[in-house]
């Protein structure tokens, strides 16, 4: 193709990236995306926000919560964020992704420095305090099987490139810590 993935960069006049936010439910990654996705916008940057109400509902409408639906939904998403990243726009992923090996494969999607992992670390007990949507009391219950952090693994990242304690930091501040990372110009 003509246009090349430097090309679409370069006239958004950014550099593409795919920020992964990843964390139990309700750890805050899709308030903190939504955070970050505003200040970027307010600096005239290209972004786009991925999580499980624009994808769930449609793209993946078709998956359940099976380890391997989870892992399909992944693959989807890290296609799709990949895609986007070749458009030349900033990804932000808001998803559980309980797995190391599909954040891997999606780190695998785009060059050196363009993948940010970002752990939204918040205790279960933290989460399951907020619960805002009562999963983690219907997973207890038995009213909803293979749930995260219940009955089905969260595998935590191992050298994300930003960490964000929950207990210690507030979604503001993890915001502005997360565009203070990205060092964008302007």
């Amino acid at each position: 193709m003509d246009i090349d993935r430097k090309a679409r960069a370069e006239l958004k006049r950014q550099e593409p990236k795919i920020l992964w936010f990843t964390g139990l439910s309700a750890a805050g990654k899709s308030t903190i995306a939504n955070l970050v996705d505003a200040r970027l916008h307010a600096l005239g940057k290209h972004t786009y926000l991925l999580d499980g109400d624009n994808i769930r509902l449609g793209l993946n409408r078709d998956l359940g919560y099976s380890d391997a639906d989870r892992v399909e939904n992944i693959r989807r998403i890290a296609e799709v964020a990949g895609l986007m990243a070749d458009a030349g726009l900033i990804v932000l992923v808001a998803f559980i992704s309980p797995f190391r090996r599909e954040r891997g494969m999606a780190r695998k999607l785009v060059g050196p420095g363009e993948f940010v992992e970002i752990f939204v670390d918040t205790p279960i007990a933290v989460a399951e305090a907020r619960d805002p949507k009562g999963l983690y009391k219907k997973a207890r219950a038995g009213q909803l099987k293979e749930f995260t952090g219940i009955d089905s693994p969260y595998e935590t990242p191992e050298n994300p490139e930003i960490r964000i304690d929950t207990t210690r930091t507030s979604a503001e501040d993890a915001a502005e810590q997360i565009v203070s990372f990205l060092k964008l110009p302007g």
